[in-house]
């Protein structure tokens, strides 16, 4: 399955573009560490949703193998 991952990247380049802009006009601030935890934080939900969407491919699979056995057994 073809997977759509230009949400995903639109985010992550939002994000940066923000990160980016936000270096610049508040300088090397406490603020920048704000800036760089949402940065962090917006990948990471990203990569955990990613990660999500695998696991759910493969229990789906699972499952269609097991309704598979259940209409067509061979020992019967």
């Amino acid at each position: 399955m073809k997977k759509n991952h230009f949400g995903n990247i639109l985010v992550i380049a939002t994000t940066f573009i923000l990160f980016a802009i936000a270096l610049f006009t508040t300088g090397l601030t406490k603020d920048l560490l704000l800036e760089s935890g949402i940065l962090l934080v917006s990948i990471k939900i990203i990569i955990m949703s990613h990660r999500t969407a695998n696991s759910n491919m493969e229990i789906i699979k699972k499952l269609n193998e097991i309704n598979e056995k259940l209409k067509n057994p061979k020992g019967i």
